[in-house]
């Protein structure tokens, strides 16, 4: 229904963004790959492609940078036992390219790495996914310099909103001095990313 939403960017958060399209206020949910790299554009004007999903209930719309990840989305989401939530996790764990190479490597491993993917799921998801990830691609290399107590903040909210207890992400990442091997403060997807692994 939707194809993609092109308008000006009035809000970034690292799991949501809202376009505004003439006037009206379109909120997507984001992976944590797309934020990261719409903050690394820093464009007032942006184009999301969109999937649009029904339930009984609700009418929740998805965002996606390029036509790579919304389409490596779409496929997880074929797969029995992967859900909208469980596919945005994997694509803010990993990028899009990490994700085919450990599908068609069938690197059950690196798939179960993710936060709420069990052995059977992994398996599965490789499985059914080996000959279908082929066409998938896309260049996320994103890394910002910029990185603090904002950082960590935003971090935080993006845990508690991807369906993380609170008391939980708040002792994790209060209690951490958030820093590479270098040195060097992590970014927001850095310190999300350790977060999905530790939680």
């Amino acid at each position: 229904m939707y194809e993609y939403f092109e308008g000006k960017l009035a809000s970034l958060e690292p799991t949501q963004a809202v376009i505004d399209c003439g006037g009206v206020g379109y909120l997507l949910e984001i992976t944590l790959n797309t934020y990261e790299a719409l903050r690394r554009i820093g464009e007032v004007r942006v184009k999301l492609y969109a999937h649009l999903v029904v339930r009984e209930d609700v009418q929740q719309l998805y965002g996606f940078y390029d036509m790579a990840e919304r389409e490596m989305f779409r496929i997880l989401v074929s797969v029995n036992g992967v859900g909208n939530q469980t596919a945005r996790v994997m694509l803010s764990s990993l990028t899009v390219d990490e994700l085919r190479n450990a599908i068609q490597t069938q690197d059950v491993k690196k798939v179960q790495r993710v936060k709420g993917i069990g052995a059977k799921t992994a398996q599965r998801i490789v499985l059914e996914l080996v000959d279908k990830v082929g066409v998938v691609s896309s260049e996320f290399g994103v890394r910002s310099s910029e990185a603090n107590t904002q950082a960590r903040d935003e971090a935080m909210t993006a845990l508690i909103m991807l369906g993380f207890a609170k008391p939980a992400v708040e002792k994790l990442l209060m209690g951490t001095d958030w820093k590479n091997a270098d040195g060097t403060p992590m970014t927001v997807e850095e310190i999300i990313k350790e977060g999905l692994k530790r939680l």
